[in-house]
């Protein structure tokens, strides 16, 4: 079975798949549909919880041995599966159909992972979940509903956001779900219940005393090096999670990755701004961006992301906050005036 995010509150109301899996490259909506199933899961008696990342190197018989082994503490569990890659691979998408073929009365499986492709989305071991299971596919809002998401979750916290004040903070957060939410809690913070319009939201987000991951995006996007580096230093002072830094940088360099090899292939950029969620006002930065480096510099970067994510989950022993810095300089230094005559 296949639900959509706003689908997942009712469905738990009526109990318990035995799998759920939970997709998509939209972080708020993919973190909070399953808090919401862990939420429901301990409701539910679920009391036990054992998390399993699938990350390189990881055993997949130990999916099987956790389902067969007996619980310590509780008489129902949770595996919480993640595969941080998206890609099973053969082996992780057998042991989940084995899973499956003979899954455990006490144990509740729930799987997350980035967004699928479509060949994914064919495989036996989807086939398998979805047919014994929950698949729950979050997306993007679409900038044109960026402010109709931004009024109803503010009215499920107790405020009543006019129109234009919702459009306000949708054009400040870029249709960043997560930058608009954390705006909602300050506003709520500090107002309290109530309406409130366009003045309350202006002086709300303008009055930032530190930088900001978007902050730091808009500076390594205009080549500025001096101050992304001054950025990440102050991130890094104020204890600014590692994780939160790599997704907004790396989704930046994506976005950069993809509209350059649409340049290079010279197809229109409207549908690579469109898929991205690229506010008008940002396009010519982008593009500005591509233009003063090259596609190989982007690849590169894209690499290094990767290594970046090792980092952070201690792989290499490499310092992450020296990498990301690294990473912004490279947009700074890769520029066609550096590159030799064919």
């Amino acid at each position: 079975m296949k639900l959509r995010a706003e689908q997942l509150h009712q469905h738990l109301r009526n109990g318990l798949s035995p799998v759920y899996l939970v997709t998509g490259d939209e972080p708020l909506q993919l973190l909070e549909a399953a808090d919401d199933i862990r939420r429901s899961a301990r409701e539910h008696g679920y009391s036990e919880r054992q998390v399993m990342e699938a990350g390189t190197g990881f055993d997949w018989n130990s999916l099987g041995q956790e389902a067969d082994a007996l619980s310590l503490f509780a008489e129902l569990r949770l595996l919480d599966l993640r595969i941080p890659s998206g890609k099973p691979g053969r082996e992780g998408g057998q042991a989940i159909c084995d899973y499956l073929e003979r899954p455990a009365d006490d144990t509740l499986l729930l799987v997350t992972m980035p967004k699928l492709d479509s060949s994914q989305q064919r495989s036996k071991w989807f086939r398998a979940i979805e047919n014994r299971g929950t698949v729950i596919q979050v997306w993007p809002v679409k900038a044109e509903q960026m402010p109709g998401w931004i009024k109803n979750r503010a009215q499920h916290h107790g405020l009543q956001l006019s129109y234009d004040a919702a459009q306000l903070l949708a054009q400040h957060t870029e249709g960043n779900l997560l930058a608009a939410a954390q705006e909602l809690d300050k506003l709520r913070l500090n107002h309290g219940v109530g309406n409130l319009g366009v003045d309350q939201v202006m002086a709300s987000v303008s009055g930032h005393a530190h930088y900001t991951v978007f902050e730091l995006v808009d500076a390594a996007l205009a080549g500025n090096a001096a101050r992304a580096v001054r950025i990440i230093r102050s991130l890094r002072a104020e204890g600014t999670p590692q994780p939160v830094v790599l997704w907004a940088l790396g989704r930046e360099i994506r976005l950069l990755t993809e509209v350059a090899e649409a340049m290079q292939l010279r197809q229109p950029l409207a549908a690579v701004f469109k898929k991205h969620g690229v506010w008008q006002t940002r396009q010519r930065a982008v593009t500005d961006c591509v233009h003063r480096n090259n596609l190989a510099c982007f690849h590169q970067l894209v690499s290094l992301l990767a290594r970046i994510d090792d980092a952070i989950k201690g792989g290499s022993g490499q310092d992450p906050w020296a990498m990301i810095e690294q990473a912004v300089l490279r947009l700074r230094r890769h520029q066609r005036s550096e590159k030799s005559p064919a």
